[in-house]
């Protein structure tokens, strides 16, 4: 299964939310039901990330999400790693 399309978004998108854009990295691997996408950000980016009540963290999701449908993932799960 090739996810780069939801990778890139994924990665693109964090890159122009925080300060330090070097120190974002996305790792991905397969899971039994699709993708899993884990993000770590640089110190004192996480808060820009999530958002207030995670909204951006959620807007986030759902931007991945639908570019893994051009790559024909049928589930992508984005975690936050801190």
């Amino acid at each position: 299964m090739s996810a780069v399309t939801a990778v890139a978004v994924c990665e693109y998108v964090v890159k122009q939310l925080v300060d330090n854009p070097d120190a974002v990295s996305v790792a991905h691997s397969e899971t039994d039901g699709g993708l899993r996408l884990d993000v770590t950000v640089g110190d004192g980016d996480m808060g820009r990330v999530i958002g207030k009540r995670g909204r951006v963290a959620g807007a986030i999701r759902t931007v991945v999400r639908a570019a893994g449908v051009d790559d024909d993932v049928t589930s992508i799960e984005v975690e936050f790693v801190d």
